[in-house]
């Protein structure tokens, strides 16, 4: 009789923790997200641009949310050089700078789930939505044959030699006569998400966008130019969830 008893006790324990493990794994671990982070893109510089999401669960492994990206977008031939006559740097041939707003709706789902206060969550995602691209013409301080100097917008028909360029004023001296455009994005990515503590959350993203643009973007009018430009990416992200 002790022995059905103990039988029992056993097997009972087992169908315990059989079931506690089956409801942590449909268990929702945080009901909502959101999360800041660095991009690293192959269409920029050393520092892509931000990026802000939040998310928000809709089953245990899926989950929706809304973000938002603003990225530079350079083209591939641009290469920084010297002037010879101040010492400062520009960016020969460039005529316009491209700075592009991506608000997205997505999906994301959980690939592999992780503890709540330890381990690794691996996640992947889709996401699309509108473009917006602005279009910030690029300055360069031109010195001509009479020793005048101006700053003005780079037109390769006016500034024929590279070596007469003193500098240039910067990114942002051009936003006063900016244009839009607009157009469609797409990205889609897997997360490996970190983090000793269950409100918080650090990790990386790897993925591929691509920007789809209602018109040609010249960047460099001397090189070819498109309106559609494709990417991959890593982010690097910090956030809180509940």
């Amino acid at each position: 009789m002790k022995k059905i008893t103990l039988l029992f006790a056993i097997l009972g324990l087992a169908w315990g923790v059989k079931a506690q493990k089956k409801g942590s794994i449909n268990e929702i671990l945080y009901k909502s997200e959101t999360t800041y982070g660095l991009n690293f893109s192959t269409n920029a510089g050393l520092i892509g641009g931000v990026t802000i999401r939040h998310t928000r669960a809709i089953t245990p492994k899926m989950y929706h949310y809304f973000g938002l990206d603003a990225v530079n977008i350079r083209h591939p031939k641009e290469q920084r050089s010297t002037s010879r006559l101040s010492g400062q740097t520009f960016i020969p041939g460039k005529q316009n700078a491209l700075f592009m707003l991506r608000p997205t709706y997505g999906r994301e789902f959980i690939l592999f789930k992780k503890e709540a206060e330890q381990g690794v969550q691996i996640n992947t995602h889709f996401s699309a939505g509108p473009a917006l691209g602005l279009v910030v013409p690029y300055f360069i301080e031109y010195r001509y044959d009479n020793r005048s100097q101006r700053t003005e917008q780079y037109d390769p028909a006016k500034h024929i030699l590279f070596e007469n360029v003193v500098g240039s004023p910067g990114i942002f001296s051009g936003l006063g006569q900016s244009s839009l455009t607009f157009g469609g994005t797409v990205r889609a990515g897997i997360n490996f998400e970190f983090g000793s503590f269950k409100n918080n959350v650090t990790g990386f993203e790897l993925g591929i966008a691509a920007d789809f643009l209602s018109n040609k973007v010249i960047l460099m009018p001397l090189a070819e130019n498109r309106s559609n430009f494709f990417s991959a990416y890593v982010v690097l992200f910090y956030g809180g969830r509940k």
